[in-house]
């Protein structure tokens, strides 16, 4: 979907500054030329690092600057820009005696909403946003985990952000909400969650699954059915065996589609996966993942699990993460991942869900401050799974970081692919998802 803006509008607009404060600054000509500089290194060197590896004409890079900045842009699943921790209020609470749990709370709630009470983080905040030409991004909002107290921290924290940082930062649930985001120059976050909140008393199928409509009610609109391990549900990408989705599975599936809740088999083992997707009476998801018929890894998903989600009117969400690529790693490889869902299964059914965050540039230096904490658990048990044997690089993580999102849509100019394909990857596609599954 896109937005109709004038093309000296456009190009008016598309420095860092402009976009992020709304100013009304004329560019020369030379300059807009180099509209992907936004003054900002943490920025301008992963998109050095892209263009060394593209090597785009400059109307290559017109043409995806005017596309993708006119653009409703509509991240399948991922994170904000993550804002610096306050040194000064951590060391308070460590020389406070507060625990590992206590203090891993507030460093991530730090990380979240620092934005809505610190100008210098809400700056870089907006501006990274913009930068991006991201209007909106399926959030994670949820520790990973079923337990409704776990999974209700990070939607706290994301509650926060949004309450206090409106009309720049809102909170969306509906597909008409992000598209008026982006005519009026805002962002936004619509929730998901890395797992179905259950109680765990199991006392009955329907009070199990009654926290999914108290979830909803509080602005989720995803989640997913596993994370990498079994659950009651079925069994998760790093099980090294997968049985496919239980029969509870199927009753969670069919309640989260009448809710209005799009199911998500990102983390979830292949026959789980499709079990899931044959199970869904509303179109669903993987959304962040990779096809195994470009690079076979077990966070991926094979051509018959992808065949499943389309067959659900669903889409397959892409990944940043480079050992998940496969090949080298960096944006050739995601736009061969890109390449062979939209040439294989349709443009229709193609996103990006870059799973990887940018981290506010102040971050370092305040981390620097930090007196030694309390430790937590060393092996995180959700991150249990089988290893590989994939080195990445410094090359391969920069060129797909996410502020790099125009680059994205300038790969796929350079693929060959038209416009309309690429508004769908863009947003259009998980517009339409969201938009099916509400009731």
């Amino acid at each position: 979907m896109s937005v109709h803006i004038s093309r000296r509008r456009l190009l008016q607009s598309l420095p860092l500054a402009a976009v992020a404060g709304g100013f009304n600054i004329h560019v020369r000509s030379h300059e807009a030329r180099q509209s992907w500089i936004t003054g900002n290194p943490a920025i301008d060197k992963p998109r050095e690092i892209a263009l060394s590896l593209l090597k785009p004409t400059q109307a290559q890079i017109d043409h995806a600057w005017e596309l993708h900045f006119g653009s409703v842009v509509f991240e399948s699943y991922g994170f904000a820009p993550r804002c610096a921790v306050d040194a000064e209020a951590m060391n308070e609470a460590i020389k406070a005696g507060f625990s590992a749990a206590e203090i891993n709370d507030l460093r991530e709630s730090m990380s979240m909403n620092r934005n809505a009470t610190n100008e210098r983080e809400r700056k870089e905040f907006l501006d990274a946003f913009h930068a991006a030409g991201v209007t909106c991004i399926f959030q994670n909002t949820g520790e990973e985990g079923s337990d409704p107290m776990r999974l209700i921290k990070r939607l706290a924290h994301f509650t926060k952000a949004t309450d206090l940082l409106k009309p720049s930062l809102s909170k969306v649930v509906t597909a008409d909400e992000i598209v008026a985001l982006k005519k009026a120059g805002n962002v936004g976050l619509c929730f998901t969650t890395n797992g179905v909140p259950l109680m765990q008393d199991w006392e009955s199928v329907r009070d199990e699954l009654r926290f999914i409509r108290i979830f909803h009610e509080l602005g989720t609109r995803m989640m997913h059915v596993t994370y990498n391990r079994r659950n009651p549900l079925g069994d998760g990408a790093g099980e090294p065996h997968d049985g496919g989705l239980s029969n509870f599975g199927h009753a969670a599936v069919a309640e989260m589609n009448k809710i209005g809740v799009i199911a998500d088999v990102a983390h979830s083992g292949w026959k789980t996966a499709c079990d899931a997707a044959k199970a869904s009476s509303k179109p669903m998801v993987a959304s962040h993942t990779t096809c195994c018929g470009v690079y076979e890894h077990f966070r991926g998903k094979p051509d018959d699990t992808i065949r499943a989600i389309c067959d659900t009117d669903g889409l397959v969400g892409i990944c940043c993460i480079p050992r998940f690529l496969g090949g080298k790693g960096d944006i050739t490889a995601l736009l061969d991942h890109l390449d062979h869902l939209i040439k294989k299964f349709g443009a229709k059914h193609a996103a990006i869900g870059c799973d990887v965050a940018y981290t506010s540039r102040f971050d370092k230096e305040e981390r620097a401050k930090l007196l030694k904490a309390p430790g937590g658990s060393a092996d995180k048990w959700e991150h249990l799974w089988p290893k590989d044997d994939f080195v990445t690089t410094v090359t391969a993580e920069q060129s797909i970081a996410w502020s790099n999102w125009p680059l994205f849509t300038l790969g796929m100019i350079m693929r060959g692919h038209n416009d309309d394909t690429i508004r769908q990857v863009l947003g259009g596609n998980m517009l339409r998802v969201l938009k099916a599954n509400q009731v």
